[in-house]
């Protein structure tokens, strides 16, 4: 409430995806320790937390795979948008035609509604499904509540786009295509699962035969218009039942975990859109798949084949963005890094393991996820080496990287040696070529010239816990997880050095582990005893015991010779204390 009362529109959040400490992750990124509630303390092993958080609810998940109603169940439960803020609505991308009833149809499939405060500036977004009927105008003022647009929440409708006759291709009853009867006596056409080149669809046509479009039906999609009918834009050709296309079979539970952490390739996955672009469907098929071609502005194409059978999620002519699915099915996550990005992949990957506890009703902290994820995407390969020692190809720890850039960019490439004893293409750090340049100039010579070296470029890898864990920098760490012989085998080949800065490592030495109190700061830290503060917390005590048993007190006071030995007694833990803290009550030195 004050970050929107101060009017911000949006805020840097610090993450441990993100986190910049070569080493572990800083306290800043991490935030709250979610045990104490208060900033995390230095040392605290947050990753070894974070792996039980996430591995003990794994024992509730059921060890075998079910079936979550993923999209449709979400789909089944909506059919309609209601506006949560008050304000103006704009189209986004929306493609809208009138229907013969009247009413606003929405064309597009990537299409929003967007409300706008008084400042054009952007309140909500909401995804509108293609076939959904608008309730709304462009630029029209709504209150909260107000119902945007509504849609048929059992079927997803494939709708003319454009005014012509109807024809039909390859619907052939009895291969491609079965009648069914209704309760009341109504036949209808559904497509059937088919093989072989016959590839339903409905043609819409001019007067003159003219193909102005054409639309695939996917399997067990049910025909709506009869052949040789005149149907104008927005008229409703065929749907298919929402629960077919929305689940399939979503693996839940801990095999989708795994498959997650692991980064594995999902079986039929979804072809992701590789640009931003129109979509263009090819009628001719290669090797049994559909061919898509999505064109950008400037004129780049790429090439997308989709399998046969498989239900489209785009239709030729409209706009999809770079990362969007262009049929249904699973993503991979390694083509979302190639297309969208590290934040992509990191958004999805979060989300996707969150969902699966979710469904069985558990909830775990973001950061928990976050800071495997970071370890995910951890290594980067080397594409171009530019002027660095760098093999190509070789995978390396991102920071370990940066801080060869980092200092490549301090030196400078030798073009012209002049008078120095520098060799040409030679690497020189700043600093060396202006002494050694100032030296030459002074006895009367040419100074040597250079060039900026050109950095290394690499693309971030996603590599599932076990590799990474295989691939970690101490070499003792790896060897104990897996591949013993061959890790130990490159590392004494390469003459590998470890630094002994993780856990494991330290326990299989039998190290103290730099975590907790075996943390630098604390085995650093000298702890000094002020002999005041103990004879303070002393007498604390000696005035607790007054005031709790006044009766000690009084027996002390009257008692002879008992009180002088009562006195004696408590005379002695001082004395034990000075005898402690030394004669003098020099402070002492670190315990």
């Amino acid at each position: 409430r004050k970050i929107e009362q101060l009017g911000l529109e949006k805020i840097q959040v610090r993450s441990p995806m993100t986190c910049d400490a070569p080493l572990g992750v800083c306290a800043l990124c991490y935030g709250m320790d979610l045990s104490t509630g208060a900033l995390v303390e230095e040392g605290m092993a947050v990753g070894i937390i974070a792996a039980q958080s996430i591995g003990e609810p794994g024992t509730q998940l059921t060890m075998r795979t079910f079936h979550i109603g993923g999209t449709a169940a979400r789909a089944l439960e909506e059919s309609d948008i209601k506006a949560k803020k008050a304000g103006k609505v704009h189209f986004v991308r929306m493609n809208v035609v009138q229907n013969e009833a009247g009413e606003n149809v929405a064309l597009s499939r990537n299409g929003e509604i967007t409300i706008l405060d008084p400042k054009e500036r952007e309140l909500e977004r909401y995804e509108v499904p293609a076939g959904a009927t608008l309730l709304v105008n462009e630029y029209q003022e709504v209150q909260p509540g107000t119902v945007l647009c509504k849609w048929d929440p059992h079927a997803i409708p494939i709708l003319a786009e454009v005014s012509g006759k109807v024809r039909y291709e390859d619907v052939i009853e009895g291969e491609t295509v079965r009648v069914e009867k209704d309760a009341a006596g109504h036949s209808r056409m559904f497509v059937i699962e088919h093989k072989g080149d016959l590839h339903p669809q409905i043609v819409i046509e001019d007067e003159t035969g003219k193909i102005l479009d054409f639309y695939y039906l996917p399997e067990k999609a049910f025909i709506e218009v009869p052949e040789g009918k005149f149907v104008s834009a927005g008229a409703l050709l065929a749907k298919t039942p929402r629960e077919v296309t929305g689940t399939q079979d979503i693996t839940g539970g801990l095999p989708r975990v795994t498959e997650l952490f692991e980064a594995r390739k999902p079986k039929d996955p979804a072809v992701i859109a590789e640009i931003d672009g129109i979509v263009e469907v090819l009628g001719e098929k290669r090797r049994g798949r559909r061919t898509i071609i999505v064109r950008s502005e400037s004129g780049i194409e790429r090439e997308h084949l989709v399998s046969h059978g498989k239900h489209l999620r785009v239709h030729a002519g409209t706009f999809v963005r770079a990362g969007e699915a262009l049929n249904e099915g699973p993503l991979v996550p390694h083509d979302i890094l190639r297309i969208s990005g590290e934040e992509a992949v990191q958004q999805y990957l979060i989300r996707e393991i969150q969902n699966v506890y979710r469904s069985q009703r558990v909830e775990i902290n973001d950061k928990h996820i976050e800071i495997i994820v970071a370890q995910m995407l951890r290594k980067v390969q080397v594409e171009d080496v530019g002027d660095t020692n760098l093999l190509p190809g070789i995978v390396i720890d991102k920071f370990e990287f940066r801080r060869i850039n980092e200092e490549l960019a301090k030196c400078v490439k030798i073009t012209h040696k002049g008078d120095s004893d520098f060799e040409v293409g030679a690497i020189v750090p700043v600093e060396t070529l202006e002494q050694i340049n100032a030296q030459i100039e002074s006895l009367g010579g040419e100074p040597a010239r250079g060039v900026k070296p050109k950095s290394a470029t690499a693309t971030t890898q996603l590599l599932g816990i076990t590799k990474a864990a295989v691939q970690s920098e101490s070499f003792i760490s790896a060897a104990s997880f897996q591949e013993t012989t061959k890790v130990l085998t490159e590392a004494a080949l390469a003459g590998k050095v470890d630094r002994l800065v993780g856990l494991k490592e330290n326990v299989i030495l039998g190290h103290l582990i730099p975590a907790g109190t075996g943390f630098r700061k604390y085995q650093q830290a000298e702890v000094r005893i002020r002999p005041e503060a103990l004879e303070a917390l002393v007498a604390q005590k000696e005035d607790v015991l007054a005031r709790h048993y006044p009766l000690l007190g009084a027996g002390v006071d009257t008692a002879g010779s008992g009180g002088a030995s009562s006195a004696t007694t408590a005379d002695q833990p001082t004395g034990g204390l000075d005898s402690l803290l030394g004669s003098g009550g020099s402070p002492g030195g670190a315990c």
